[in-house]
């Protein structure tokens, strides 16, 4: 269950906590308030920040910061819940044995790290009712897209996706500029050619790409440089674009503007790690679990496009 270990991942690293701005200030909210609606559902704001805190290792943010950071995370939160409604209704049921047992042998695993299971959902700011619930989730889409992917299909992924499966590594930087799926095509040409005339000064040596990345880039890793690390093919979850330029590129090399639904972007690789060459054969599961997570995404946009969003975030 990839987005499972992957929140793992994130949460280990130690959660950080983004203050909220003191009453009045940009970005401060009433408790309860909702940072949106969906179907006439409310997504509490307090959700979005208890997500934050969980899965991010921040340090203090500015109000503008703090505000990119909630509108990623409500998005997220808000394809969570339309496709726990879509799989409500159509996918095959889950066994709440079958999760008993995933529960068991996670804790299982734990214990031969030294650890429990009380200990790690502290330390990531989870119950184990949410736990049960994400993998109940994740179970509930892949039989859902088993009953409608052959082999075929998935062999055509496997070679489409063999960067991310023999696990090739890059490290990535990356200057960004959130435009939103629904911005004028006036803010996004903006956007683009402000990012432009940064590459041209990087090119020029005017200005390094770190320097860049911390005077434009609207994204927690600014204050690092754009740094994000080492990712896989498919770290970046909903961002086949961005992924498929990082990907492209040696170590080194600035790429162009690439646009993603919600921002443009500069990408810079540093390094690059070959990874370990595999066979579709002994990784076939695995497939199927990442095309299952690329189908949600594109599903979630599906569903996006038939709900009712109010978003409400300050």
């Amino acid at each position: 269950m990839r987005q499972w270990v992957l929140l793992g991942v994130l949460c280990s690293s130690g959660a950080g906590v983004a203050a909220d701005p003191p009453a009045g200030a940009p970005g401060a909210h009433t408790p309860g308030s909702p940072a949106a609606t969906v179907d006439g559902e409310p997504i509490p704001l307090d959700r979005v920040d208890a997500v934050i805190r969980a899965k991010y290792a921040v340090g203090p943010l500015t109000p503008t910061q703090l505000r990119h950071l909630r509108a990623e995370v409500l998005s997220d939160l808000i394809d969570d819940h339309l496709l726990a409604k879509f799989l409500a209704r159509y996918a095959p049921k889950v066994d709440p044995a079958e999760v008993d047992a995933q529960l068991k042998a996670f804790a299982d695993d734990l214990a031969r790290k030294g650890k429990t299971l009380a200990a790690f959902l502290k330390e990531t700011n989870q119950t184990e009712a949410e736990v049960r619930a994400a993998w109940t989730g994740t179970l509930a889409l892949q039989r859902y897209v088993a009953g409608r992917v052959g082999d075929d299909q998935l062999r055509k992924y496997y070679e489409a996706n063999k960067d991310y499966f023999d696990r090739v590594e890059v490290r990535v930087g990356r200057v960004v500029l959130r435009v939103g799926a629904k911005a004028p095509p006036a803010d996004r040409a903006a956007a683009r050619e402000k990012l432009r005339a940064v590459r041209a000064d990087i090119l020029a040596g005017k200005l390094s790409f770190a320097d860049a990345a911390r005077r434009y880039s609207q994204c927690p890793a600014a204050a690092a440089g754009g740094d994000l690390g080492y990712i896989l093919r498919k770290d970046m979850l909903g961002d086949e674009e961005f992924c498929r330029a990082a990907f492209a590129l040696k170590p080194g090399e600035l790429s162009e503007v690439v646009e993603t639904e919600a921002a443009v972007h500069l990408i810079r690789v540093a390094d690059r790690k070959a990874g370990t060459p595999t066979t579709f054969e002994r990784c076939r599961e695995e497939v199927r679990e990442a095309f299952a997570d690329d189908y949600r995404a594109e599903l979630c946009g599906k569903l996006r496009k038939d709900a009712r969003v109010e978003l409400s975030l300050p």
